[in-house]
């Protein structure tokens, strides 16, 4: 039964926001947020007096759907601890006074507009399909918390005839480095003095070991198995992906997580091949560990910035690419080197089973990614079967 005293669609949302908050990663975090404030300023009774979109955009985004501790411990919006500017409260009692109320959600033309919202960018221009289907996921829970709360009696969006765009999640392999190519842009990062080669490592681990970044940046001695001779072994557990300092718990921009879609106590084994060890035995004699134990940091110590090693990156790939090969997609980000270490993987003949486990996907996932690379590995067995199957034949 839809509950007598209803909320407006803006105070649902704090609500939603402050529930998710805790337990959400620091990048769920922000993009919550940046999917309420995408919504919440179409989502009202009419635009008389409305503040300038930016400025509403910073209050929902920055003020409202943002939690800090405040000084009696206990999680507050950032609006109730710390003074906002002039302009942001206003922003905000305007948001407060035109937010429909959130029974309006029951109408299907109200609904289109929210998830009509999601398909645009800031500017005006169409946002891209991931981006939109990430936002919506986010609207389809808080509509199912407004549930939850006997605020609405359904799900509305089971009424609105609207399809999220098409995803094209499957890798563009005319961009992604071969085996040659992707040494020769590690190589090249170890030529730019001895920053460069304290990131050759790094660059190694996203390749050899198909690394996300985050993951990588993590790394510790500890972790590692690294023999004089032959392949070694890397215990993935956790992952650091940097985020805006506003959404960790600690305030610093490192958000360290367990492994992407695992339990929070999981670990990933990964082979590394001799070329890897080198590289990391070589890396700890020159350049130690922090007092973490972590292998690879900023020049000033810290985290490693991703800003920092993406730009030894693109330093890299105009050293090494020919100039149209730079102004293409061609291993256009370091992300690319994970991309290559997998399919090489799958063009070795790995089994599909053994990549995902160590590449820390799911099956569906690296199907879905990868489907060229695995029927490229589909086709190089099929060869060796009938290879065997004509020797056969001829005895």
């Amino acid at each position: 039964m839809q509950a007598l005293n209803s909320t407006t669609w803006y105070a649902h949302t704090r609500a939603y926001a402050e529930m998710k908050w805790p337990a959400a990663s620091a990048k769920h975090r922000a993009s919550i947020a940046d999917t309420l404030a995408t919504i919440t300023p179409k989502l009202v009774k009419d635009n008389r007096g409305a503040p300038a979109p930016k400025v509403l955009r910073i209050a929902l985004y920055s003020w409202v759907y943002r939690f800090v501790v405040g000084g009696d411990g206990t999680l507050k919006p950032r609006i109730n601890v710390e003074e906002p500017p002039a302009d942001i409260v206003a922003a905000l009692d305007w948001i407060s006074r035109k937010s429909v109320d959130i029974t309006a959600l029951n109408t299907p033309s109200v609904v289109r507009t929210a998830l009509d919202a999601l398909k645009l960018k800031q500017d005006g221009t169409p946002a891209a399909e991931n981006t939109v289907n990430r936002k919506r996921t986010v609207f389809s829970n808080c509509l199912r918390y407004a549930v939850e709360r006997e605020l609405l009696a359904t799900l509305p969006l089971d009424k609105v005839d609207w399809t999220p765009p098409d995803t094209d999640d499957e890798i563009d392999f005319r961009f992604v480095p071969g085996p040659k190519l992707a040494k020769a842009l590690i190589d090249a990062v170890g030529e730019q003095g001895a920053r460069g080669r304290h990131l050759m490592a790094f660059f190694g681990c996203l390749y050899y070991a198909a690394n996300r970044p985050g993951e990588a940046a993590n790394l510790r001695e500890e972790d590692f198995t690294l023999p004089e001779e032959g392949w070694g072994e890397v215990l993935l557990s956790t992952s650091t992906p940097r985020v805006g300092s506003g959404w960790t718990d600690t305030g610093k921009s490192f958000d360290t997580r367990g492994l992407k879609k695992r339990a929070r106590k999981a670990t990933r084994s990964v082979p590394i091949p001799p070329v890897l060890v080198r590289l990391l035995r070589e890396h700890i004699k020159q350049f130690g560990t922090a007092e973490d134990g972590r292998l690879f940091r900023a020049a000033q110590g810290g985290g490693l910035l991703s800003k920092e090693y993406g730009e030894a990156w693109k330093a890299a790939r105009l050293a090494v690419l020919t100039e149209s090969e730079a102004a293409s997609r061609l291993a256009d980000v370091p992300y690319s080197l994970r991309h290559a270490g997998v399919s090489l993987w799958l063009e070795s003949g790995v089994s599909p089973a053994e990549v995902a486990r160590r590449a820390g996907h799911s099956i569906a996932v690296l199907f879905r990614f990868y489907a060229k690379a695995i029927h490229r590995s589909h086709q190089h067995s099929n060869e060796h079967i009938e290879r065997a199957l004509d020797a056969a034949s001829d005895k």
